[in-house]
């Protein structure tokens, strides 16, 4: 009995693994000993093994076992065996972090595959199996638009269309139902190299627009829009529950597993629960002020050092008038684990899909979007219109947000004793570049932003003069008067690019020994060779950053 997904290998400790898997039927899958039953969701099955009894600072191959049966590694594989490999005392001090987002699937069409270039994924897990396993990273971050729901490939698209007796008002070239993603992720995941990388790297992820919808989210205007339509219901909660299963539960270690309610009733539930996660959705969905139905931000330690994921996009408060990019109580919790134990950390990481700081002229831009849009009347909705068009909706279009998240950040990186750096993890805008912010009040650990994306995709050639422009000291004065005149706060710091804008398909390591740390970006060339494109360091032990080529 073959799997149809998987092995993902997700959450692992110094002795606990979390592996993910989906079956053809409902079945027991093991692996090393530890089992688990599968759940089913609209006649899909999936199980979570939670492999304990690990040793730390050590590797294990691993094979998966369906009802007896030895599914993995298949049996024509050309790839090194799955492994485990868990931290200790041996490791705490060192990480290698790969990350990167937006990574669009092969598409079939030769033309428009030879635009979007080498997968910079496919790529790395291709270098990955000529290494020694003591050079492989630590952890793998998916930073958003892990699928396109709303971009279907030319294969997607007749697929879906395949599949439909009839629209009932359905966009054509969209995924709408449970089915439908899973043959989505099925198409996007099912890659050789992308099912091998993911068996045998931890891998964290969290969603983006893509993932559901482009913009979704964007403001109270764009979700009365869209609930107005007659397929959303079934859309939202189709994308939030494929999510819930194939990207979140992974994230979540073995004893937030035995205590999450949901995934307990789930477990519980004889035969399928689609029933279930329809109201789990709609919960997700609901906009509440206070503690969240449930929460897609997670917190991940690694030795030393520590990640902590921001959900920026189902967080939001937007109804209500008062935008805000997270929740107070979801704000409070994500603070909470950038303070908690901080005097013991070398390295802090906040992974969000979106930047917090974008390119100085571009965030000028998204500030004074938001005090027009407020305002109401004619300018509130051409404001409006621009801000979906020209998707103004990352953290500066968020001001209350971005200020509270800038002071969190300068506060752990001025507390004494303060991690070696702190560094935001982000993907979305198909450029990539790495920033240092500069605090005015506070001369403690540097804080960096670090933009990896496309992972494999393309931005349109108009958009690359703007993202340069961007960038313009001479032009950002200038927006930043005109921001001012019309509302936009004073800032508490100011940031300037060390490397970047960098165009084309890019997978980035973050890499840190100790209390030193460094960033390297890398793009594929034709025949699928990773070559260094930027290096940066993230401490000042070593030299200046330069770019090695734009």
């Amino acid at each position: 009995m073959p799997l149809i997904l998987g092995p993902v290998l997700r959450h692992v400790s110094e002795t606990t693994a979390v592996v993910w898997v989906q079956t053809e039927e409902a079945a027991d899958v093991e692996v090393l000993g530890c089992s688990a039953r599968t759940f089913e969701v609209s006649g899909f099955h999936y199980a979570l093994v939670v492999v304990r009894g690990l040793t730390p600072d050590t590797v294990t191959e691993y094979q998966v076992l369906v009802d007896g049966e030895q599914v993995w590694p298949e049996a024509d594989s050309k790839f090194p065996p799955s492994v485990i490999r868990t931290r200790g005392p041996e490791t705490t001090d060192r990480l290698r972090v790969v990350f990167g987002s937006c990574r669009y699937p092969k598409t079939g069409d030769d033309k428009l595959d030879a635009k979007l270039g080498a997968d910079a994924l496919d790529c790395y897990a291709t270098r990955l199996t000529g290494l020694p396993v003591d050079e492989w990273p630590d952890a793998l971050l998916l930073l958003g638009d892990q699928v396109y729901a709303d971009e279907l490939t030319p294969d997607a698209r007749r697929n879906l269309a395949g599949h439909r007796r009839r629209l009932h008002g359905r966009p054509a070239d969209e995924v709408v139902t449970f089915t439908e993603y899973e043959r989505l992720y099925q198409h996007t995941w099912g890659d050789p190299e992308i099912r091998w990388v993911l068996s045998t790297v931890p891998t964290a992820m969290i969603f983006d627009d893509h993932d559901i919808r482009d913009d979704w989210n964007t403001s109270a205007t764009w979700r009365a829009e869209v609930n107005a339509k007659p397929w959303w219901r079934d859309r939202i909660r189709a994308g939030l529950a494929t999510y819930w299963v194939y990207q979140h539960l992974g994230n979540l270690s073995p004893e937030e597993l035995a205590i999450d309610e949901d995934f307990r009733k789930v477990l519980a539930i004889d035969g399928d629960c689609w029933g279930y996660l329809e109201q789990l959705a709609d919960r997700a969905d609901t906009e509440v002020e206070g503690e969240k139905a449930i929460r897609f931000s997670f917190r991940w330690d690694l030795g030393r050092n520590r990640l902590v994921m921001v959900d920026s996009r189902n967080s939001r408060v937007l109804d209500s008038g008062d935008r805000k990019m997270l929740d107070d109580t979801e704000f409070a919790w994500v603070q909470a684990q950038m303070n908690d134990g901080r005097e013991s950390l070398d390295h802090l990481l906040i992974g969000t899909s979106l930047p917090w700081l974008m390119p100085p002229v571009i965030a000028d831009v998204q500030s004074v979007n938001e005090q027009t849009t407020s305002r109401g009347g004619i300018r509130g909705r051409l404001g409006e219109k621009l801000r979906q068009a020209a998707d103004l909706e990352h953290w500066p279009a968020f001001t209350d947000s971005f200020l509270r998240l800038s002071a969190a950040l300068a506060e752990s990186a001025g507390a004494e004793p303060a991690p070696a750096t702190v560094s935001v993890l982000s993907g979305d805008v198909h450029h990539s570049y790495a920033a240092r912010a500069d605090f005015t009040d506070t001369a403690g650990a540097p804080v960096h932003q670090l933009v990896c994306s496309p992972v494999h995709n393309y931005v349109p050639g108009f958009l690359k003069p703007v993202f340069k422009t961007g960038w313009s000291p001479k032009v950002s004065r200038v927006t930043r008067r005109w921001a001012r005149r019309h509302g936009a706060p004073q800032l508490p710091m100011s940031w300037q690019n060390l490397s970047g804008p960098l165009f084309g398909n890019t997978i980035a390591t973050l890499r840190a020994a100790g209390r030193r740390a460094e960033v390297i970006f890398e793009q594929p060339d034709n025949d699928c060779q990773l070559d260094v494109v930027a290096e940066v360091a993230l401490t000042a032990e070593r030299p200046p950053p330069r770019p090695v080529r734009s």
